[in-house]
């Protein structure tokens, strides 16, 4: 859960990255959480982060709606979910609950926006 302040503007520089848990490569900067999947309530928006050359292995499916927004550098999929093809400029999709997405790879590294909520 987010710590800071409503409708309080936060410098990013003084906020911290951390490692995206099971994603060798992947950090997030949380910037809202109260997303309670036990509970099937809430919403969280966070910054993702890729390095260079990072790969998911697997595709994911979860029972939230997903919107996520290519802000910068590249991300395509692989395997199954080649079809997306590689994309270079920012770039939308919303994900509804259920929605198999994945695996993905960035060569060059990039940065999504996402927000996960229960509708």
């Amino acid at each position: 859960m987010s710590d800071r302040p409503v409708d309080t503007l936060t410098p990013l520089s003084g906020m911290q990255w951390n490692p995206l848990p099971g994603f060798p490569g992947i950090e997030s900067l949380t910037l809202a959480d109260n997303l309670d999947e036990a509970k099937k309530v809430g919403h969280r928006t966070r910054l993702v982060r890729f390095a260079p050359g990072v790969e998911t292995t697997k595709p994911l499916i979860h029972d939230y709606h997903e919107e996520a927004m290519l802000l910068s550098g590249d991300l395509s999929g692989i395997r199954e979910a080649e079809r997306f093809g590689r994309f270079t400029e920012e770039a939308y999709v919303h994900r509804p609950p259920g929605t198999p997405h994945g695996p993905i790879r960035s060569e060059g590294g990039c940065v999504l926006l996402e927000v996960q909520y229960y509708a």
